[in-house]
């Protein structure tokens, strides 16, 4: 009891913070609590746990005694879905520069982004980009850099997007749906786009990685229409049953299957016993950071210690804003009324699938935002490219493969990392940061590289991640 009475101490605040004496005894009592009764594990599972810390790397407050904090559980969340597509060469080129960054402070030139992240979620291309920063084929190391992400859709987009024909200028505000209806192009379009999006999918991932192979926890949302509700993977509950596991192909297939540009895809569990018929995660949730953030407020067994927002770490990066591009506008940027009175609902298509996804996205942005409070600043950021970087993008530049779009979409990029970030006000709508959003990553990859290494003189783990028995992969996949 007395030791259990001396893992907390009162900060400055007045709250109750866990601490431990560094007394070997004491650490192995805390050791079989943690494990037998905090997680709430029996024999037969495995924790991935830190293990008691060297003699030297611990620092003592000269009493003998550690004050050991909880630490911060650090949250990557990637927007997507609503068509996005190419333009997820935006948070690509985002991700490339903060693993460099991380490379840089921590010395280390084989850092990766899943090395300082606990978990991760995103939506559409975004889903797509966190299976591949995440997924393992050696159970240890990640099997993609951050530089892969924005140089698959560089390179294999082709292989999948359609640049519509000059013929077809005229219709290029009418959406993928529209022109699949009143055009007749499913039968070779979509199907073909299908077919090339799946074999894209198989040639990364290949056939037998599920939602088990990650290194660390990953949430991916999809609708599913044999539900009708949003459906979100997660590594947490693959690992619990096979009737939650899904190939990470098919994971992806789902949360990118735009309407109108590629089928739903019917996906089977490991186990066969769930059935989903996935379509466009943004559909549900474009912007995924709230789940992110609810899932590890409840999840006591992989983060015990996290209280609140306080104790968490969020990055959430955005795709840009390229509803602009959607509308008439005359000379001087203004719009055009009365060719926007004259619009029916083949018009009013896609700016309202844009207005809706990115929307849905900035309110999830600002009530985030909200729930943070006083801490936000230090405890959560919000990359987003803003006008008038990307308004200069082609209304197809979602769906455009070519060179040229490529080529626009890099400089766009390049560009947001230069621009002022833009921050959430509590109760005061969004005001122009002093920081640029380059000096921002750079900051918050300073956090997370000391974060990682505070974690090394900490008795009590910040996280506690569940890991896969190999006698539960069974790798019986449907055929």
């Amino acid at each position: 009891m007395a030791a259990a009475e001396e893992m907390l101490v009162s900060n400055k605040d007045g709250e109750e913070e866990p601490s431990i004496d560094t007394d070997k005894l004491s650490y192995e009592i805390f050791s079989i609590l943690e494990s037998k009764f905090l997680f709430g594990y029996d024999d037969g599972h495995q924790l991935c746990v830190p293990k008691s810390p060297p003699a030297a790397s611990v620092v003592s407050d000269g009493n003998g005694a550690i004050k050991t904090q909880r630490g911060k559980v650090c949250i990557l969340s990637i927007d997507g879905g609503g068509g996005v597509g190419m333009r997820g060469i935006i948070p690509g080129k985002v991700l490339s520069y903060l693993e460099k960054a991380l490379q840089s402070k921590s010395g280390d030139s084989d850092a990766r982004i899943s090395d300082y992240f606990d978990l991760a979620a995103g939506t559409g291309v975004g889903g797509f980009f966190t299976a591949m920063l995440f997924a393992t084929r050696d159970s240890s190391r990640p099997a993609f850099r951050a530089e892969d992400t924005w140089r698959f859709l560089a390179d294999k987009g082709r292989r999948f997007y359609r640049k519509p024909s000059s013929s077809s200028s005229a219709a290029s505000s009418t959406p993928a749906l529209f022109r699949c209806v009143f055009q007749g192009g499913r039968g070779r379009g979509m199907a073909e786009m299908t077919r090339a999006m799946e074999m894209a999918m198989k040639d990364t991932f290949g056939e037998s990685l599920t939602l088990r192979d990650t290194v660390k926890p990953v949430l991916i949302p999809c609708y599913d229409l044999q539900s009708s509700a949003p459906l979100v993977f997660s590594r947490a509950d693959a690992l619990e049953s096979e009737s939650y596991d899904f190939r990470l192909w098919e994971v992806c297939r789902a949360t990118w299957a735009e309407p109108g540009r590629f089928e739903p895809i019917e996906m089977l569990s490991v186990d066969r016993s769930t059935v989903c018929i996935g379509v466009d995660g943004g559909l549900a949730m474009s912007n995924p950071t709230a789940a992110a953030i609810t899932h590890v407020l409840h999840n006591k067994q992989e983060f015990p210690f996290v209280r609140g927002v306080e104790d968490l770490m969020v990055l959430s990066l955005g795709c840009g804003a390229a509803a602009a591009a959607s509308v008439p506008e005359a000379a001087g940027g203004r719009l055009e009324h009365q060719k926007l009175r004259q619009w029916g609902a083949k018009e009013w298509a896609r700016p309202i699938a844009r207005i809706s996804s990115d929307g849905a996205a900035d309110l999830v942005d600002h009530a985030v935002s909200l729930a943070f409070g006083q801490c936000r600043n230090a405890n959560y950021m919000r990359i987003q490219a803003n006008s008038p970087s990307s308004g200069r993008c082609e209304a197809d530049v979602d769906c455009d493969p070519s060179s040229a779009n490529v080529k626009v979409l890099l400089n766009v990029a390049e560009e947001m990392l230069k621009q002022k970030n833009v921050e959430s006000v509590l109760f005061g709508g969004r005001r122009i940061s002093e920081q640029t959003n380059m000096e921002k990553l750079d900051w918050i990859a300073g956090e997370l590289v000391l974060e990682h290494q505070r974690r090394s003189c900490r008795i009590a783990p910040t996280v506690a991640f569940k890991q896969a028995s190999p006698k539960l992969k069974t790798g019986n996949f449907p055929k």
